[in-house]
C-alpha cells in the first residue's frame, strides 16, 4: 500500500493551509482543508497551532524538543550516557557527528547541547516532515535556538550517504539507533512504536547499516540498544555504557584503520 493510500494531510485553520498543502505535495498525498473532508480510516498529518502532528485518531505524535529542556541543564547533560559515549579522548572541541537514524531528533539534541555539530539523516519522509517542523519551532525557542543551530537535517538514505562520504567530510562519531520493538516497555511507548511502524518498519538491514558506518571511517561508532538486546549484526563492541533500559555499544577506531572485531 502506497503512502497516498495510508495518509492524508489537513489543517486546523486557514492560516496553516499553505504550509500544510506544501507538505502534502512533498509527500505525494492528498490535502484537505478540514478534517470532515478527509476519508476515514487513514493516518493524518495535522497542521495546527502547535505545529505538525501525526495521528491515528487516538494517539497524537509531535516532534516536541521542548520536553527535553530538563535534560539539557548542564548538571544533567554531563551525566547523560549518550554524551559520555560520544566523547573522544583528548578532544575538547565540538565534534562532527552523524546521527544516521534521526527519528524525532532527541538524541541529536543532547549531542548538540553538549557542543557538537550534528547532521541528522531521516529516510522516512513523514518522520522527516515531523522532525523538520520540530526543529523549526525549536529554532524560535530562546533556550533551544543556539543548540538547534548546530543541527542540520537531511531527508535521505544515510546508508548511501555514509558509503559515499568524501574524505574532508568524514565524521568524528556516528550514532546508530535502529527501531526495535523489544525495547519498548510501557503501553504508551508501545502504542507510539506501533503508530510509527505503520509508516516506517524496524531496520531490517542492520548489517548493511553498520557496514556503511564503518565505511565512513569515523573515530567512533555509538549504537543505541535495548539493555539486554543482542549486538548489532552480532558484532561485539570495544566497550559499552549500560543503563537501566538502554545500552550504548561503542566501536573505537584509530584514524584511517579498518574495523577488527573484538573477540
Amino acid at each position: 500500500m502506497g503512502l497516498d493510500e495510508k495518509l492524508v494531510v489537513w489543517a486546523e485553520k486557514e492560516e496553516y493551509y499553505k504550509e500544510a498543502e506544501s507538505i502534502a505535495s512533498h509527500l505525494g498525498v492528498a490535502f484537505y482543508r478540514e478534517k470532515s473532508e478527509a476519508p476515514e480510516g487513514r493516518l493524518e498529518l495535522i497542521m495546527d497551532s502547535l505545529g505538525l502532528a501525526l495521528s491515528d485518531g487516538d494517539m497524537v505524535l509531535r516532534a516536541d524538543l521542548t520536553k527535553m529542556l530538563p535534560r539539557l541543564k548542564k548538571s544533567n547533560l554531563q551525566n547523560e550516557m549518550l554524551v559520555k559515549a560520544a566523547r573522544l579522548k583528548g578532544e575538547n572541541r565540538g565534534l562532527n557527528i552523524i546521527d544516521a537514524t534521526a527519528g524525532f531528533g532527541e538524541d541529536s539534541l543532547l549531542l548538540a547541547a553538549a557542543g557538537n555539530y550534528v547532521t541528522l539523516y531521516e529516510y522516512d519522509s513523514v518522520i522527516a516532515a515531523l522532525l523538520r517542523d520540530g526543529l523549526k519551532r525549536a529554532a524560535k525557542h530562546p533556550e533551544l535556538m543556539n543548540i538547534v543551530a548546530r543541527m542540520s537535517l537531511i531527508e535521505g538514505d544515510s546508508i548511501e550517504a555514509m558509503n559515499n562520504i568524501s574524505e574532508e567530510n568524514r565524521p568524528d562519531v556516528i550514532l546508530l539507533d535502529p527501531m526495535f520493538p523489544e525495547r519498548q516497555k510501557s503501553a504508551s511507548v508501545k502504542k507510539k512504536f506501533q503508530l510509527l511502524q505503520q509508516i516506517e518498519s524496524p531496520c531490517a538491514e542492520e548489517g548493511i547499516l553498520l557496514d556503511a558506518a564503518i565505511a565512513a571511517k569515523p573515530r567512533k561508532i555509538v549504537i543505541k540498544r535495548p539493555v539486554k538486546g543482542p549486538y548489532l549484526d552480532g558484532k561485539k563492541p570495544n566497550y559499552s555504557y549500560t543503563g537501566k533500559a538502554i545500552r550504548y555499544d561503542c566501536f573505537a577506531f584509530a584514524v584511517n584503520t579498518d574495523y577488527k572485531e573484538k573477540r
